[in-house]
């Protein structure tokens, strides 16, 4: 299986054009708000103190949900272009089990997200502290570390079960274009979550994408959040950190909780259909 995992790394890291297209969700969201977003949003919450700083960190914990998303999903390309080929079927023929082989591109996917988180949160800190002079604190970065760890293997399991069902590269395209643009709104990058419509919310919350930015969010601007909301009223403060999307549940340990259950669900429907799509494979052999 190592030598299977060592496999998916190397050709995704050995196109360009993976890797950019993998991470074109997240660069979107980045460039959007240093163009669009960010003056107005420093306009509407101008009584809090240092809120460029915080709307920054705000901004660096959505922009991980989506690259968890995207880089996890790019990864599966591996996963289709094996089974359009039927270089699946070849592979389940050599002494690698095919629950192995499915490992593979599973924990390749999650190597791939976790490294890709890391590299995009190099790009925003390093922006943001010459920019904005926001702090790197290394404290706060292995906290991170963990939960880019957690979310990688989150969402990669919920990719290997979306494209478990797509058979050719071309829908595979189209599918990971759309989940690559629908991300930055779940996440609640492209528009707080607190301006969407109430539908829009209801239909985000069902997903674990705002619970998993609203976990980032809790960890990167904790310190700085609490001193620049010191002196303003409690109903204030609770107003800037659900509207931001900083809080979808109770607090860090209901978001942890959804993503929990939410990964429980996606890993039994992945052992449902493992047995159905071993069969299709042994029966092209």
């Amino acid at each position: 299986m190592k030598s299977l995992i060592e496999r998916n790394l190397r050709l995704f890291f050995s196109s360009k054009s993976k890797i950019f297209f993998s991470l074109l969700g997240a660069l979107i969201s980045f460039v959007l708000y240093l163009v669009f977003l960010r003056q107005s949003m420093e306009q509407s919450w101008s009584a809090i103190k240092e809120s460029q700083k915080i709307l920054d960190y705000w901004l660096i914990g959505g922009t991980l949900t989506v690259t968890a998303i995207t880089t996890t999903g790019g990864a599966m390309t591996n996963l289709v272009s094996d089974r359009e080929s039927n270089r699946l079927a070849d592979l389940v023929l050599t002494d690698t089990s095919y629950t192995k082989i499915t490992l593979s591109y599973l924990l390749s996917a999650w190597i791939i997200g976790f490294i890709m988180q890391v590299f995009m949160y190099a790009i925003m800190q390093i922006y943001f502290m010459i920019q904005d002079q926001i702090i790197f604190d290394g404290i706060i970065f292995l906290k991170l570390l963990g939960l880019m760890i957690l979310s990688s293997l989150l969402w990669s399991a919920i990719n290997l079960l979306i494209f478990t069902f797509v058979k050719t590269a071309d829908t595979f395209g189209k599918i990971n274009t759309i989940i690559g643009t629908a991300a930055g709104f779940f996440a609640g990058v492209y528009f707080p979550i607190g301006a969407m419509p109430d539908f829009a919310k209801s239909l985000i919350k069902l997903t674990p994408a705002p619970y998993n930015a609203a976990m980032y969010r809790q960890i990167i601007m904790g310190k700085a959040l609490n001193n620049s909301l010191k002196g303003l009223p409690v109903d204030k403060i609770l107003d800037f950190k659900k509207t931001m999307g900083v809080v979808i549940g109770k607090g860090f340990s209901t978001e942890t909780l959804n993503m929990g259950i939410t990964f429980i669900i996606v890993l039994a429907f992945i052992l449902g259909f493992y047995r159905y799509n071993r069969s299709i494979v042994l029966n092209k052999i």
